[in-house]
């Protein structure tokens, strides 16, 4: 018999730059060939999910706007032993932006950040703040140092704003990289092109992605560069990264698929 998989999305999120209902659509179309497969949204997923063999969290949209029901499906999955790809082990966007703090105090290639003492931060035309349960830039400001010297901090992360040249994303499945696309002109984060990353910018890709606690799931790697040629995290994507597929080759795409397809069967057995 063939596995269920309860695939959750919020089709109709007004995303910016991004068209959830036209990936999940074209994702779901693959999957349908190697699995029983029903699309929910995800403030259904907790009531439906005992039904089938694995949960998996593709576009559901910012948890920050349904978080109670958010937590109320993390915890029941953790208590019920439900299979959730991405798995809830992961250390980084799953849980918060702490993780920024923790990896940027232990010295990893991370934009500058801190919770606590503005004074840490290098000197900067000025400064970004935002929560640290925030995503898809809610809550995020800008502002001078000497607003930061007198900003309270509880529950927000703080970062020098950074003259990068561009953004770029490295897109994993597991722990295997996939592809990488990049945005030409930094004020448009969404007008992605292909990447073709060196040995270096897989090797700093990487270091994250196997920091992280996943061994199944899909993980999106948010990087810029830097004048001086340095590339320094962003994100760690781990909840349910967009993976503007749309805008990678054919043979991307499939491999994509097929690599994906691969870590459910393996991750259907555990």
């Amino acid at each position: 018999m063939r596995a269920k998989i309860l695939y959750v999305s919020d089709l109709t999120y007004p995303a910016r730059g991004r068209r959830y209902g036209d990936e999940d659509t074209l994702l779901t179309r693959d999957l349908r060939e190697h699995f029983d497969l029903a699309l929910c949204h995800p403030l259904d997923a907790t009531a439906l999910m005992d039904r089938f063999d694995a949960v998996v969290v593709r576009n559901s949209g910012p948890v920050l706007h349904y978080q109670a029901e958010y937590d109320e499906f993390r915890t029941a999955a953790i208590t019920r032993g439900t299979r959730v790809f991405n798995q809830l082990t992961g250390k980084a966007d799953q849980i918060g932006k702490q993780y920024l703090v923790e990896l940027s105090d232990a010295g990893y290639p991370v934009i500058p950040t801190t919770d606590t003492d503005p004074s840490t931060l290098p000197e900067s035309a000025g400064y970004i703040v935002k929560p640290k349960l925030g995503s898809d830039s809610i809550g995020l400001r800008t502002v001078s140092r000497d607003q930061l010297t007198t900003l309270p901090l509880d529950g927000l992360l703080a970062q020098p704003l950074i003259d990068f040249q561009y953004e770029v994303s490295f897109y994993f499945v597991d722990r295997d990289f996939q592809y990488a696309l990049f945005a030409p002109q930094p004020d448009r984060r969404w007008e992605l092109q292909p990447y073709q990353p060196t040995d270096a910018d897989l090797a700093f890709a990487q270091r994250f992605v196997d920091w992280n606690a996943i061994d199944h799931g899909v993980q999106r790697v948010d990087a810029c560069r830097a004048r001086d040629g340095e590339l320094l995290l962003v994100e760690l994507e781990d909840l349910n990264p967009f993976l503007s597929l749309a805008l990678t080759t054919d043979d991307r795409r499939a491999a994509f698929v097929n690599r994906l397809v691969s870590s459910l069967t393996t991750f259907l057995t555990l």
